[in-house]
């Protein structure tokens, strides 16, 4: 290769390099200006939950997934049918259809005790309030966004110790529309004032973060155990096993 064309090969490296460079840049993810958590499993563990769901459930632990499950299944029921109930009594009801169908005698009122004082009373991941301390002290806006109620969420924070750590609590019972609809997100980053862009919704559920990413958010995919991503939408901004990992990305 002469010079003239070592010339013009290496120009045209550095002007092709330069493109993706600028096409990389043109496309990475800002840093986000908040960070919206999900609450029940994200951020509290339920596993706490199960003596009490499997003790009414007359020791089907087996069942205890299908519980929560039907519980969010029939929770975006009441949205797409234009209804809202409160998210405690959808589980109720919930745990009630799961017994009827498997021929487990239970009442409303056993169910009840099974969910609500648990449920109020659940303890943090080990990772959470020292991941939630460091993201904070680089200065995030931390946020939850839930689909259990104000008062739910707050007494949830209150007994796991989480208060100190959140500037703003939203919940859906604000507008009736239970996530991952759109208009969840959308009422949110309204609340919120920012673009969706400049938030991160982080979730350890795929179908929230399934929500939050055809919103427009950036997102965070915290894979506890159990819980795995929904193959048929878009991939999640992050990926990590706990919140000291999404603490390092973040920094």
């Amino acid at each position: 290769m002469n010079s003239v064309k070592l010339t013009r090969y290496v120009s045209m490296t550095v002007l092709l390099l330069s493109l993706l460079g600028a096409n990389f840049m043109a496309h990475a993810a800002p840093k986000p200006k908040v960070l919206i958590f999900d609450v029940n499993e994200t951020l509290l563990d339920l596993e706490t939950m199960r003596t009490s769901i499997g003790k009414a459930l007359a020791g089907h632990d087996e069942l205890i997934t299908l519980w929560f499950s039907t519980m969010l299944h029939h929770s975006l029921v009441t949205t797409v049918t234009g209804e809202y109930h409160d998210f405690g009594k959808i589980g109720v009801a919930a745990l009630m259809m799961v017994a009827q169908n498997n021929n487990i005698e239970i009442t409303e009122a056993q169910a009840i005790t099974a969910i609500k004082t648990p449920l109020l009373s659940l303890p943090a991941h080990p990772d959470v309030k020292s991941g939630l301390a460091a993201l904070k002290a680089q200065g995030y806006k931390i946020v939850s966004l839930t689909n259990s109620s104000n008062k739910g969420v707050e007494t949830q924070f209150k007994n796991a110790g989480l208060t100190e750590y959140f500037d703003e609590r939203l919940s859906i019972e604000d507008i009736k529309v239970y996530k991952p609809d759109l208009r969840s997100y959308a009422w949110a980053l309204k609340q919120l004032q920012v673009k969706p862009e400049e938030a991160l919704m982080v979730a350890a559920h795929g179908w929230d973060v399934a929500g939050a990413k055809a919103a427009g958010l950036q997102t965070a995919f915290i894979a506890r155990p159990g819980k795995a991503l929904y193959p048929l939408a878009a991939k999640p901004d992050y990926v990590v096993k706990d919140l000291t990992e999404l603490v390092e990305i973040l920094k």
